[in-house]
């Protein structure tokens, strides 16, 4: 049996890396689910070669008409929404305090932090009436821990903040029925993520246990369970996907 059939999925930043991996994943465990990223071309391409279970809205998160359309767009075509993966995000700039500029800290906020404030606010309503419903947080393991080596202060900041509303949405709205999770990536193999540690020089799998980066589909696992009725009771949670990079 599919884990995900009859759930309406919105899947945000969809268009590559974890984000496309979480939407194969989800199409494929029987899910409907409404893709959404800045890169139309891209995005458009992957939901035509998954099918009528999958669909494209282009969306930037940080918009909160956007949220609006995309929601209609998902209640339209497939019903009720009742997953949603706020999985977009940025690193920004890799700057210490003092030259990072106020600018280039909103900028990353924006997507990551209000972004996901507005995906929870946007989806709330509907997953009341539903009668239920899962939300999963992609925070990082900056959310975790200082993470500096390949992030800034706004990028830290912003996951801190995903983990934190993450568990007042638990606390919130347990009530309703819905469940709200993190998720905390380490180093995985995603266009944003190699483009970020080659700048530095490579080598982060030197500072992973396991001793290698996770492919987006290792994540993507951990996603579709906190999206599936296994885990009916699991709520307000951080989920770490690291090789036990910061377990010691």
């Amino acid at each position: 049996m599919s884990r995900l059939a009859g759930k309406v999925a919105i899947i945000t930043g969809a268009a590559q890396g974890m984000g496309e991996a979480h939407a194969r994943a989800f199409v494929r465990e029987g899910a409907q689910v409404v893709l959404t990223d800045v890169n139309a071309v891209r995005g458009a391409a992957i939901a035509a070669e998954l099918g009528e279970a999958a669909c494209f809205v282009e969306h930037n998160v940080a918009d909160a008409a956007g949220w609006r359309r995309v929601v209609g767009v998902a209640e339209a075509r497939f019903g009720p929404v009742t997953v949603l993966v706020n999985n977009a995000g940025v690193i920004g700039p890799v700057k210490g305090v003092l030259d990072l500029t106020e600018t280039e800290f909103l900028e990353v906020c924006a997507v990551n932090q209000l972004g996901t404030y507005l995906g929870m606010q946007a989806v709330l309503p509907g997953m009341q009436s539903a009668g239920g419903g899962s939300i999963v947080n992609v925070s990082s393991i900056a959310g975790m821990v200082g993470a500096a080596a390949s992030s800034n202060a706004a990028y830290c900041a912003s996951k801190w903040a995903v983990r934190g509303m993450t568990k007042l949405m638990a606390v919130w709205h347990g009530k309703d029925g819905i469940r709200v999770n993190s998720v905390h990536p380490g180093y995985i193999l995603t266009p944003m993520m190699v483009a970020a540690t080659d700048e530095h020089g490579g080598g982060a799998a030197a500072a992973i246990p396991l001793g290698r980066l996770a492919e987006p589909h290792e994540v993507s696992n951990v996603v579709v369970f906190l999206a599936s009725d296994e885990a009916s009771f699991v709520s307000g949670a951080e989920h770490v996907v690291d090789g036990a990079m910061i377990a010691g």
